[in-house]
This record gives C-alpha cells, sequence and structure tokens, in this order.
C-alpha cells in the first residue's frame, strides 16, 4: 500500500509509474489506467502529460498520504572522472544515509564513468542530502535525480 491519497476516494489502488517515480514532497498527479488502478506520476512528467492531453477525463487528483514508512524509487544519475574504488565510495555514501539501492547500472568510456542508482527514499530532502554527498565524492562531476 503506497502513502498516496486520491482527493474523493477512498481505498482505490495506486502504483507508482516508472517513467518518473515520484516520491514525496513531489507534486503528483493520478491516471487511471484500464485494469490497474491509478497510476502516480509527478505532475512534470513528460509521459503524464502526454497522457492527459489524450485523455483528460482520466486525470485524477492525488495527493500524499501520512504514511512514515513507505518508501519509494528513485533514479539517481551520476557522472565522475572514472577511477578504482569509485562504485564503492558512492555507495558508502548511500549507505551511510540508510538509503538502500535496488539496482545499478553502470558505464565507462574514455575515463569518463556514467552511473544510475536506483534507490529506495522515504522523501525528497533525504535524496538531495544523499545527491549532495554524492558530489563531494572525489572524482564526480555532478549528481542529479533522473
Amino acid at each position: 500500500k503506497s502513502g498516496v491519497l486520491v482527493v474523493g476516494v477512498d481505498s482505490l489502488m495506486t502504483q507508482m509509474s516508472r517513467c518518473c517515480k515520484p516520491a514525496p514532497p513531489d507534486d503528483i498527479v493520478g491516471f487511471v489506467t484500464r485494469g490497474r488502478g491509478v497510476s502516480i506520476h509527478r505532475r512534470n512528467c513528460h509521459t503524464f502529460q502526454q497522457l492527459a492531453t489524450r485523455d483528460p477525463e482520466r486525470v485524477i487528483q492525488t495527493e500524499w498520504g501520512k504514511r512514515s514508512d513507505a518508501v519509494y524509487p528513485v533514479d539517481i544519475q551520476v557522472e565522475a572522472i572514472d577511477r578504482q574504488g569509485l562504485l564503492r565510495d558512492i555507495s558508502e555514501v548511500l549507505s551511510r544515509e540508510k538509503i538502500n539501492v535496488t539496482g545499478v547500472k553502470t558505464l565507462s568510456s574514455k575515463g569518463v564513468a556514467r552511473m544510475q542508482f536506483t534507490a529506495e527514499v522515504a522523501e525528497a530532502t533525504q535524496l538531495q542530502r544523499a545527491i549532495s554527498l554524492i558530489e563531494e565524492v572525489q572524482g564526480v562531476l555532478h549528481a542529479k535525480r533522473k
């Protein structure tokens, strides 16, 4: 069960969209799917905007609930000067911040490492702190939420 409330409706099945991976306090909106309940998107999500233009009657207002134990998957993109121990150092930052990593993709080309971490966060402030700390890791050029 997610920490999302559909305005005006009780106990409606919701799922977090994989395209934009919303997390509190993102401004969110719902889109009524066919057979899978309401898909929750960030309001500025490109995919949602296309869906809403095509089927505006399926857009539904949503807001974050008060669940304190809910976590949300988000993607963090990192670009860095490639070096031995880089992945370990970034992973240690996430571990210290008590952020569970559920997936990692890395690609290194011409001395530059591009990494994408899928991580579970409880709120955006936790994510922002982790990104700031990742940017302090030796060799990291920039880090951001995807």
